[in-house]
């Protein structure tokens, strides 16, 4: 389904949704929106709302804009219950030279991100908002995810997918990604291409 604008956030709550799409298409900023409609507009206690941020930081790598964190978008985060890993993402593909350096990078990602997933399924809110959940599936264990998003009631997470940061040195990550987010939008009620 095509994503829209002005998509009824009322009717997300309960369900699993995801939003899929290239670079640039919004997704984190409609993530953050989401979170601001819980926290703002229906006085849902933020401390039942858990944070998972995969997302490198937001910055300019060969002429993309890539990245971006929900706290870029929405400050209230703070209030939520964020679950946080020491360092930052590392963008895989982008910051690789060869097929060997993209999964040491995703390698490395995959070690700050399971170690969130797991805090989380140890100890699960109500509502998981997961913010690139693609950086986790590179070398990440779907069922882990899974684990997860069961173990919430309301699930809004966002995924790239897409062409534009694939490498030609990345073809089977590139492939495992595509087919990880067709296996995603499968298991979940809801989901929407942002472009």
């Amino acid at each position: 389904m095509i994503f829209l604008d002005d998509l009824n956030f009322n009717g997300i709550i309960g369900h699993y949704t995801l939003l899929y799409g290239e670079t640039n298409t919004k997704k984190t900023y409609f993530t953050s929106k989401f979170i601001q409609f819980l926290v703002e507009s229906k006085k849902i206690n933020p401390k039942e709302i858990s944070i998972l941020d995969f997302a490198p930081p937001l910055s300019m790598i060969k002429n993309l804009k890539i990245g971006g964190k929900i706290r870029d978008y929405y400050e209230g985060v703070i209030k939520c219950k964020n679950i946080l890993f020491r360092g930052e993402i590392i963008p895989p593909r982008l910051k690789a030279k060869n097929e060997r350096e993209a999964y040491q990078n995703a390698f490395e990602n995959f070690k700050k991100t399971i170690d969130i997933l797991n805090k989380f399924n140890n100890d699960p809110t109500s509502i998981l908002i997961i913010n690139d959940i693609s950086i986790y599936l590179h070398t990440g264990n779907k069922l882990t995810l899974m684990k997860a998003i069961k173990n919430s009631n309301t699930f809004f997470g966002n995924i790239y997918y897409g062409t534009s940061i694939g490498r030609d040195f990345a073809h089977l990550m590139n492939l495992r990604e595509k087919r990880l987010v067709k296996y995603l939008i499968k298991k979940m009620d809801k989901s929407y291409f942002t472009g």
